[in-house]
């Protein structure tokens, strides 16, 4: 178990931003970093960054906390585990005391699988460069490709002996279990309990996550026999889930996000090959076709994706068609085609690292007109096959969710494909219209087998977009939070508001009414003292905050937020943050001046504590009325007249605050 200074150290150190930096790409929006959440996919940012706080908040799927959370969360780690993963970052030694043999066991369990990964990835390294066979089989592969030996060290490529158990007798008899290297898939045990290597005889490529460690590998055979496959890649495990990861990334994300493009590769040598070029913006898909999840991860750290093809015609043709799934993930697509019979591993190899570097900047072009230009050169003259490439391109188009961009499209592939622009819109609203029509009808099914409004519908859709204020209004600064949200019949939203109230300005110091010496928080919970908060989250935080009081102590912000239990962590983060504020426009392009809510502290803090106890009072009210109408006594009916006189009286006095008119 690592000790309370080591985590307290831990907690001081890690930066909000430069941790969730290392996963999303952070734009700059007033005071707060907002980016594409890394949680559920999106086209617009809804994922906010308080570097003041030092919290995140996505206001699209509504996760929240700092930085052990985040990297809980994004990493699926361990509250240990991602703590240790942050010492790592900043450098800090993790001091532990020694934990039991089960929470050892349940601790280890998913990290025996990285630590055997590390071990495989280090034992093939080694074979590459120590020994003989490495050094005369794959070593002299690599340098016979040009490949030079800083760059094979700095993606930690390596050789697997051609023998049947080298790894896997090295491994176990290093101390790591049988079923720790069967589950990662460097090791087999056929039908008759036999256990060998699944690579052998190959040059391996270490596949990192997106932290750096090794999850999975790629071995190619460097046999002439047709036989043997030219590639075998990692089964999926519990740490390698190939759809999710895009081979490179660890080296290639800051540089993505400084240059805001990704150079997307096919395979591992050609990630290697355009590293060794001086482009360090490159992926591969990992020995995969290209998935929804890996467009999406590139996403979070730029918009704009180049694909290097091979030179092959047929190869090019087959990759077009899959590729719209980028458009429709919202992403500028570009193309760089290679000369016949090259790959961009090749071609630099060819050309040399400068002109290659030269060429590719040179040779960019928009997927829709390249793609267009490709399939036109193939119809030839026949008018038939022309206008199937006219709905194919039409349906590319349809894809993309920017409607400008669309219509800049249409106009550019009006002129290339010699047809009226006019026509291609035509077509363009006629599958639009389609593929509104099947996505209603999909959500009228689903809606109609969930709910009993199936035949409205208003209600067969989904829920409409809300509408918001204009956007020269109003940018992501953090302001007060429930901005827009629906009032709520129960006490909780007045009750949140006080929370909020106490996590923003409890330590601050009351500066109305001649009160020396009293911070706000003592102040609000004086006079809420004949309140009984009902929401269970925001009792348990008053019931602590009158404790912490009583003994002396202010509690911050920062306590409920990095509390251990997520409801109150996750209530508070929530109460702390908010999608909305008012832009300096209002007064930059408008003229209009409208004071914040803290250049008037006794109004907004008696404010969130008469507008509490009023619906308390209300409620009050409303409970005397139906005794009064139930009870049957003369006597018992005067007595509870009298006490809704006096209570009468108090929300008279509340209202007279508030300004509301009462109705006599």
């Amino acid at each position: 178990m690592i000790n309370r200074e080591t985590i307290d150290k831990i907690m001081e150190t890690a930066r909000i931003e430069e941790v969730v930096g290392d996963f999303v790409h952070l734009k700059k929006r007033g005071t707060s970093l907002i980016g594409n959440c890394p949680f559920h996919g999106e086209k617009t940012p809804s994922f906010h960054v308080s570097v003041t706080k030092g919290i995140y908040k996505c206001f699209g799927c509504g996760k929240g906390g700092d930085s052990v959370r985040f990297i809980m969360d994004h990493e699926k780690y361990s509250y240990p585990e991602a703590l240790k993963f942050l010492a790592n970052k900043y450098n800090i030694e993790v001091e532990e005391t020694e934990l039991s043999p089960q929470d050892t066991e349940a601790q280890n369990a998913k990290e025996s699988l990285y630590i055997v990964s590390q071990y495989a990835s280090a034992f093939f390294v080694k074979q590459l460069w120590d020994t003989d066979e490495g050094r005369s089989i794959g070593l002299s592969y690599f340098k016979e490709r040009g490949f030079r030996e800083d760059i094979l060290k700095k993606f930690e490529v390596g050789y697997s002996p051609d023998v049947w158990e080298a790894l896997t007798s090295s491994a176990t008899n290093a101390g790591h279990k049988l079923e720790f290297l069967e589950q990662t898939g460097l090791s087999i045990k056929n039908d008759k309990g036999k256990i060998y290597d699944r690579f052998r005889g190959r040059v391996m490529f270490p596949i990192h996550n997106f932290t750096g460690r090794v999850i999975g590998f790629g071995g190619r055979t460097l046999k002439t026999d047709k036989n043997v496959p030219k590639y075998v890649n990692s089964p999926e495990s519990d740490i390698y889930h190939k759809s999710n990861v895009l081979y490179g990334l660890f080296h290639a994300k800051k540089a993505i996000r400084d240059l805001d493009n990704c150079y997307l590769a096919e395979g591992y040598a050609d990630v290697l090959s355009v590293h060794q070029a001086g482009v360090e913006n490159v992926v591969a898909s990992s020995g995969t076709s290209l998935t929804t999840e890996q467009i999406k991860l590139i996403g979070r750290f730029t918009q704009n994706v180049t694909i290097l093809f091979d030179g092959d015609a047929a190869g090019i043709k087959a990759s077009l068609r899959g590729l719209d799934m980028i458009l429709e993930e919202g992403l500028n697509v570009k193309i760089v085609s290679f000369p016949d019979g090259h790959d961009p591993d090749s071609y630099m190899h060819h050309v040399g690292a400068g002109a290659f570097k030269i060429y590719i900047e040179n040779n960019r072009k928009d997927f829709i007109l390249y793609k267009a230009n490709v399939l036109l050169k193939e119809a030839g003259n026949d008018p038939i096959k022309r206008a199937g490439i006219i709905r194919d391109i039409v349906e590319s188009i349809a894809k993309i969710p920017d409607p400008i961009k669309a219509s800049v499209f249409i106009r550019e592939c009006s002129s290339l494909l010699e047809i009226e622009e006019r026509i291609l819109l035509t077509e363009l609203n006629k599958m639009r219209s389609t593929k509104s029509k099947k996505t209603f009808e999909s959500n009228n099914r689903s809606a109609g087998s969930h709910s009993n409004f199936s035949g409205n519908p208003a209600f067969s859709g989904g829920p409409p977009e809300p509408l918001g204020p204009p956007d020269d209004l109003w940018d992501d600064n953090a302001g007060p939070s429930g901005f827009g949200e629906p009032v709520a019949e129960k006490d909780e939203v007045q009750e949140k508001e006080i929370i909020r109230l106490l996590l923003a300005y409890g330590h601050e110091l009351v500066n109305w009414d001649k009160i020396d010496d009293m911070y706000i928080g003592s102040f609000v919970m004086q006079n809420l003292a004949d309140v009984e908060f009902e929401d269970p989250i925001c009792k348990q935080i008053i019931d602590y905050y009158k404790q912490e009081i009583d003994n002396g102590r202010l509690p911050t912000a920062n306590h409920f937020i990095k509390h251990q239990d997520h409801a109150i962590a996750d209530l508070a983060i929530t109460l702390s943050t908010s999608p909305y504020a008012l832009s300096e426009n209002w007064l930059n392009k408008h003229l209009i001046y409208v004071k914040d809510e803290s250049m008037n502290l006794k109004a907004t803090i008696l404010g969130g504590i008469f507008h509490l106890k009023k619906k308390k009072v209300d409620k009050i009210l409303g409970n005397l009325l139906k005794e009064i109408k139930e009870e049957k006594d003369n006597d018992n009916q005067m007595i509870l007249m009298q006490r809704y006189g006096v209570i009468k009286g108090v929300e008279r006095e509340i209202s007279k605050f508030l300004g509301s008119v009462i109705v006599k």
